[in-house]
């Protein structure tokens, strides 16, 4: 491909889950979607669940889904701390459906020790992972 590679990587809690260099990479912003290409200005986002979308120097696309964290652009590198960021040929199907499954019923239920906030996060969570496994 012609578009000018820069480096990019993501890192969870528990591992370093992409480093490579990449031709493009797009973002679920807290405010909006973003994409950066070599040359971005520098930049400090904070992301949300979503999908991450990394086009390696072949073209390929390879997608991960996370539930939030940072992004730092600088110097054509490309920092994401994610709360977590899994390939999207990495997610447990059955584990995230039954992820949906517990929430819904948590927020059908309505009883008196709900966390409506924290089970809609948890279905949130599970939804996105069904969507990204879904496009793999």
């Amino acid at each position: 491909m012609f578009e000018k590679p820069f480096d990019v990587e993501i890192v969870a809690p528990d591992r370093v889950v992409f480093r490579d260099q990449v031709t493009a990479v797009s973002f679920p912003g807290t405010v909006g979607g973003f994409q950066v290409l070599h040359s971005h200005a520098p930049l400090l986002s904070s992301i949300v669940t979503g999908l991450i979308t990394i086009k390696d120097r072949e073209g390929r696309d390879h997608l991960f889904a996370t539930s939030g964290g940072f992004v730092e652009v600088r110097n054509n590198v490309v920092v994401v701390l994610a709360e977590s960021a899994e390939r999207a040929e990495e997610i447990d199907v059955q584990r995230a459906t039954a992820a949906r499954e517990r929430a819904e019923q948590r927020l059908r239920g309505k009883g008196p020790d709900l966390n409506a906030v924290r089970a809609d996060a948890a279905l949130c969570r599970a939804l996105n992972r069904l969507r990204v496994a879904g496009k793999a």
